[in-house]
């Protein structure tokens, strides 16, 4: 396609991190192609995080419905075509929904990248590359369209509502570190006495602690786990806060400390630092995109303790998810990290 299309669908239902990914490329298309119409397909969850971004239709895939979802998502698009798709998730259920989207150019990822049949749903695919952050990869999308993401932006709207509920539960000026401790993926979470030594660090230090986290069973527990093991006591907002909210929390937070997962690429689009722990995943394809600086990485170490070979020997975004991994992340390295944090802001 050598000119602009009129109509675009973009296709990426989850995961939270990725969707947050996602929304810089809306922002270029806006910037660049500010007349193309925009359709992007998400999923019910995501949906209450960027269903409120201007000049997007938003169309909800609810895999909560299982197969009503694909029959109300193909009502939807009934009769409807599009000049460019871009299937931007590489899984079975994604390539399902494509195919209720009529577009005659469908742009997908390079072979390196695909799994689950994904090549037989486009047929344009992006440049092979290695070493990218999934960010970037995603950006890669518009070059097929004659476009360049140049400058990387979020601005996700926030309600008024959710600033004055995190106003009211972090109140005043105080330097606030921010614990979202749980992933997504288990295998991801660091040991609750270790987040626990970190946060009465951090209370030590004078500063004020929160813990967040969404509603499920699993992070209630983990997170009663934590404070169990803290002799400070840190606020607790696990449970009370909407996707909105968190955005607003993390505005008023100085820092926030959590694995790879959706938390922390929220943080990062709304311009927190971010404390990181990575060794199930490599934090310079998945991590804080703007400012690593205050990751821990023990990716390398994993990489030779579970697959016997140094990370620069694996192929790009290999995960290493197996049991213990995060052990290999040592408090006092989350705790230098954290004073190197301070010291710099001070």
């Amino acid at each position: 396609m050598t000119h602009v299309p009129q109509s675009l669908c973009l296709l990426r239902t989850s995961a939270l991190g990725d969707v947050t990914h996602v929304v810089p490329i809306i922002r270029t298309l806006q910037a660049q192609a500010p007349d193309t119409r925009l359709t992007w397909i998400v999923g019910k969850l995501e949906h209450k995080l960027v269903g409120d971004l201007p000049g997007v239709e938003f169309l909800i895939f609810d895999k909560g419905k299982g197969w009503l979802a694909f029959r109300e998502l193909r009502a939807q698009l009934a009769g409807r075509r599009f000049d460019a798709l871009l299937h931007m998730q590489v899984a079975l259920r994604a390539n399902l929904i494509s195919a209720f989207v009529r577009s005659p150019l469908r742009i997908g990822y390079d072979p390196a990248r695909s799994k689950d049949l994904h090549g037989l749903f486009v047929n344009r695919r992006i440049a092979t590359r290695s070493g990218e952050h999934v960010l970037d990869a995603m950006a890669s999308f518009l070059e097929p369209l004659g476009l360049k993401q140049t400058q990387v932006r979020w601005d996700i709207p926030i309600a008024d509502s959710a600033g004055e509920f995190a106003e009211r539960h972090l109140p005043g000026e105080a330097k606030t570190l921010l614990v979202s401790p749980c992933s997504s993926h288990v295998v991801r979470n660091w040991l609750p006495e270790r987040y626990a030594a970190v946060i009465d660090h951090a209370a030590a230090q004078g500063w004020r602690v929160a813990l967040c986290g969404g509603p499920s069973a699993y992070e209630r527990e983990f997170g009663d786990a934590v404070a169990a093991k803290c002799a400070s006591k840190p606020i607790d907002l696990i449970g009370r806060d909407t996707l909105k909210q968190f955005l607003a929390l993390c505005r008023r937070a100085l820092l926030v400390l959590t694995p790879d997962s959706g938390p922390m690429h929220m943080a990062n689009a709304v311009g927190t630092k971010v404390l990181g722990l990575h060794a199930a995943s490599n934090p310079n394809r998945s991590g804080p995109y703007s400012d690593r600086r205050w990751c821990v990485d023990r990716y390398d170490a994993a990489a030779r303790k579970y697959k016997g070979k140094s990370a620069a020997e694996l192929p790009w975004g290999t995960k290493i998810e197996y049991p213990g991994v995060m052990e290999l992340i040592e408090t006092g390295a989350v705790i230098e990290r954290f004073e190197a944090f301070a010291t710099q802001r001070a």
